[in-house]
């Protein structure tokens, strides 16, 4: 039984698994994530291992406690992955971009993929059918754009995603949703439309905390799997562990 751990920009996400089998979830705030994933030890006494990987600080604590409690195995960009990285800068790819990549090549092979994560940032990576990552962009969520709305204009409201009633703003606060939830998914379609147009037999994986939120507004056909990431975690231990 597995423990995979998720240090993520604002929140850690947990998961355990039984060899593939997702068996249940935990989305953790980082101050009380140590006396949290004491209490997921308590649960299943059967875990063995921890994987982690992390785009936040360290949390020694954590840490410490993932390597008492079982076998700690850290994903960072010395580990195997699936696919040949042709990144211009390589350093700088973020390990949570490397293992949606991952996930996106084990779980469908032979297709083009582009794996879209919908948190803090929305990340879009792109990984060929001869399994050639070759990149993707990068830019702000739904609550990062509310945020900067906020924080960088003098009487801008602070919101958060709510669905607009119409294109049409008709008050500022149902302006400021009709731009970001909006003006997000007219830029998911055009990423889709502009990679589609280019590549045949083009798989989209959408994940993220709000892919359930955008899922159902858009009009692409995506595989929309908010543990996407979890999931690429464990599928690429079990990888690891057969090719290194």
């Amino acid at each position: 039984m597995h423990l995979v751990v998720d240090i993520g920009n604002t929140k850690i996400k947990a998961a355990v698994f039984e060899g593939t089998a997702f068996l249940e979830k935990f989305v953790l705030d980082k101050i009380e994530a140590k006396k949290k994933i004491e209490k997921i030890f308590e649960k299943y006494p059967s875990i063995s291992k921890s994987i982690l990987a992390s785009v936040g600080e360290d949390d020694f604590e954590l840490l410490s406690l993932l390597e008492r409690q079982s076998s700690l195995v850290t994903i960072d960009r010395d580990s195997s992955f699936p696919f040949h990285n042709k990144y211009a800068t390589p350093a700088t790819l973020g390990i949570d971009r490397m293992v949606l990549s991952a996930g996106a090549v084990l779980q469908y092979p032979s297709v083009n993929r582009l794996v879209i994560d919908a948190g803090t940032c929305v990340t879009y990576d792109f990984v060929d059918s001869n399994n050639n990552y070759l990149g993707g962009a990068i830019s702000p969520g739904l609550q990062l754009r509310y945020d900067a709305m906020h924080n960088f204009t003098a009487k801008l409201p602070l919101l958060y995603p709510e669905i607009p009633l119409h294109y049409i703003g008709s008050s500022t606060e149902q302006a400021m949703h009709s731009g970001v939830v909006n003006g997000m998914l007219h830029e998911l379609e055009g990423f889709v439309k502009q990679y589609s147009e280019q590549y045949q037999e083009l798989t989209i994986i959408l994940t993220g905390g709000d892919a359930d939120f955008l899922a159902k507004r858009l009009k692409n056909t995506i595989f929309a799997n908010s543990n996407f990431l979890l999931e690429s975690l464990n599928l690429l231990y079990l990888y690891t562990i057969t090719n290194d």
